[in-house]
């Protein structure tokens, strides 16, 4: 095991804040290859800045990785860290990728933000951090366009 990981292994409580969230890397041991890691979560949770009711989304995050990857387990902490974080939908879905870039500096990194309806209307937020190299698969991600999501 990296001996740099903090949380992989250890009984980890939620962070409060996706502030308070420490996100992990580990070697890529494949950086030569081009290639894409998906992660998937089904069960994001926020809450409206202004209301403070929930907000649900399924956050798809592909990435070509470059020398690092994301740790999984501290990713799966980060994003838990939104439950009670007062945000709109727009906000968590940038500040997700964007500490990923920040993070392991992929090749290329994209994200669909799927988000459930509120007052009627459901948000999808999408963003990548430019066009995809040359050679990389890209699958669709799968979700459908909003017509009860299935």
């Amino acid at each position: 095991m990296n001996q740099s990981l903090t949380q992989l292994g250890h009984a980890i409580a939620i962070p409060a804040s996706p502030e308070a969230a420490v996100l992990e890397r580990v070697p890529n041991p494949h950086p030569e290859a081009l290639y894409l890691a998906r992660f998937t979560a089904p069960e994001f949770t926020s809450v409206c800045p202004i209301t403070a009711q929930p907000d649900c989304a399924t956050l798809m995050i592909d990435y070509a990785p470059s020398d690092w990857l994301v740790e999984s387990k501290s990713l799966k902490l980060f994003l838990q860290s939104f439950r009670n974080h007062g945000a709109f939908h727009e906000d968590c879905t940038l500040l997700v990728a964007k500490r990923i870039c920040a993070c392991i500096a992929p090749r290329w990194l994209r994200i669909g933000g799927y988000w459930a309806p509120r007052g009627g209307i459901p948000i999808d937020v999408f963003w990548q951090t430019g066009p995809a190299p040359e050679g990389l698969w890209l699958p669709d991600q799968g979700v459908a366009p909003y017509r009860l999501r299935g």
